[in-house]
């Protein structure tokens, strides 16, 4: 009996040694509000920002970045080289795939809303009267080409 109560101990030891360590140190990637660093995205829109979140959205392989659109910001048509996949954290986009910006085609998502499209379909979205805060995920490398260069904020003076 005592070595039995012996290796229960020794167990609780190893184990309570094992528990010292936060598990997500090794384990997985945590992000926490705190955490994020906005920065801007011009070629989104005035005032646009943006946080990865995971990986390198410029570099072949998974990422995941936020998007914070402001209140009223139309994002033109435009096409992405990687597969999107979005998820509404606050606000609501109207989003629809087409290669003409129409409003009246567009659908609200709102939080909690989700959407994908596929690499270079042609898209464009806006957002009404409050900010709007989307979560992407996909497979790098991303970026954004419009469909008319005139279209890029980037571009307007």
């Amino acid at each position: 009996m005592k070595s039995i109560k012996l290796v229960a101990v020794g167990f609780a030891m190893g184990l309570g040694g094992f528990m010292g360590t936060p598990a997500w140190a090794a384990d997985y990637t945590g992000v926490t509000p705190r955490d994020i660093k906005w920065v801007d995205a011009p070629s989104i829109g005035p005032g646009a920002k943006t946080a990865v979140i995971h990986g390198d959205p410029k570099s072949a392989g998974p990422f995941v970045m936020r998007i914070k659109i402001p209140p009223k910001t139309d994002i033109k048509v435009h096409t992405h080289p990687a597969t999107e996949n979005v998820t509404i954290l606050s606000g609501t986009l109207h989003f629809a795939a087409g290669d003409k910006f129409d409003a009246k085609k567009t659908r609200a998502f709102g939080p909690g809303g989700y959407f994908s499209i596929d690499a270079g379909k042609p898209m464009f979205a806006y957002s009404t009267d409050k900010e709007v805060v989307i979560q992407l995920h996909g497979t790098g490398p991303w970026g954004i080409s419009y469909l008319d260069p005139k279209d890029a904020p980037a571009m307007k003076k």
